[in-house]
């Protein structure tokens, strides 16, 4: 699966940490426009890692933080290391 890169390391944390599960605005947020049908690609073979898991959806069109960055390639402790170094650089 082609995955998009993400917009930021700052967008992607926040989404991370305030978002237990992602709809379209999140992903939109994470890596910016794309079409509907890469949108629900992407949330597609979450829902059915999420089947696989037995983890539920609270929302219809909503998918697990946790399982779509683990399927996404999104390593969440490395996104965090390179923010601290961010901000230790001042840059």
């Amino acid at each position: 699966m082609n995955i998009p890169p993400i917009t930021s390391i700052d967008s992607a944390l926040k989404i991370y940490y305030n978002h237990s599960e992602l709809g379209n605005k999140e992903i939109i947020g994470l890596f910016g426009r794309r079409s509907t049908a890469t949108i629900s690609r992407l949330k597609k073979r979450v829902k059915r890692e999420m089947d696989t898991r037995e983890i539920p959806s609270y929302g219809a069109n909503k998918v697990n933080t946790i399982v779509a960055y683990e399927l996404w390639g999104i390593n969440v402790k490395d996104l965090e290391k390179r923010m601290k170094k961010i901000k230790e650089l001042n840059l």
